[in-house]
């Protein structure tokens, strides 16, 4: 039995000497699931599989996943102005994560009301974030807190999301975002569109397309409705979609068929 997560495409794209290896053993296993309609595709087109993959999504524990009141959390983060909206980024700050496109974002966002930016996560393009803050003169509204074990109480303080990756296998920090009611700004890119409906639970823009990820961001952050609306929405599908009662079954199915299958 195989699982496909981003790390497995990411691996063969990065070193195509793994591409027969990986081939061999998918299209060896008695079954093969991957997190979203996108992962499978990429990996059918780049691997040529002969193996059937079934899609089964990514899943929350929704009793731990949901806007907590952490009220003090946000003062320490936001200050004393009511009207400060912070924003959030969880990734490992990868080159595919764009990070440029979120220092990007922000800054323009921060240029017409009063914001701060949390920048949660390690990786090797965390010093890139630090000196475009510095860049775009935004480095005192910018905190990068590094990894963290819980990020449910940050995610629980947080007005807006950003995620205008390159490349998402699922996005499973988008929806960890939406579960705690944090509408999502991301780019339109691999299995996004399959977790965020654009305009509905989110926002979807083109890969780098900054101008338009912050017009969107404004726009919720200045629309309280349409916040309400769209964190509402996006906090509902995760319910109907991908809490574990509703996706661990799906994974039990598709188990027995397989060992119901020929050897």
């Amino acid at each position: 039995m195989t699982t496909l997560h981003g790390t497995d495409i990411t691996i063969v794209g990065a070193d195509p000497s793994y591409s027969e290896i990986v081939a061999f053993s998918i299209d060896q296993s008695d079954g093969v699931t991957a997190v979203s309609n996108s992962l499978r595709d990429a990996t059918c087109r780049q691997l040529s599989v002969h193996r059937e993959i079934a899609v089964i999504p990514n899943f929350l524990d929704c009793q731990s996943y949901r806007r907590q009141d952490v009220s003090p959390l946000r003062r320490r983060y936001a200050g004393p102005d009511e009207h400060t909206r912070i924003l959030i980024h969880v990734s490992n700050f990868r080159p595919v994560k764009r990070i440029d496109s979120v220092m990007e974002i922000f800054a323009r966002i921060a240029a017409r009301v009063p914001a701060r930016l949390l920048l949660v996560g390690d990786g090797p393009e965390l010093a890139t974030a630090r000196r475009m803050a510095r860049e775009l003169d935004v480095a005192d509204r910018v905190q990068s807190l590094g990894s963290q074990e819980n990020v449910i109480p940050l995610l629980s303080i947080a007005d807006l999301f950003l995620l205008p990756s390159e490349q998402e296998s699922f996005g499973l920090a988008a929806l960890e975002a939406m579960a705690c009611g944090v509408p999502v700004v991301a780019s339109n890119a691999g299995g996004l569109p399959e977790v965020i409906d654009d305009g509905v639970t989110g926002f979807l823009h083109p890969i780098g397309d900054v101008d338009a990820m912050a017009a969107s961001g404004l726009l919720l952050l200045t629309d309280a409705d349409l916040h309400g609306r769209i964190a509402a929405a996006a906090a509902a599908t995760v319910r109907e979609r991908f809490c574990v009662d509703r996706v661990v079954p799906m994974y039990e199915a598709h188990y027995v068929q397989v060992l119901a299958g020929p050897s």
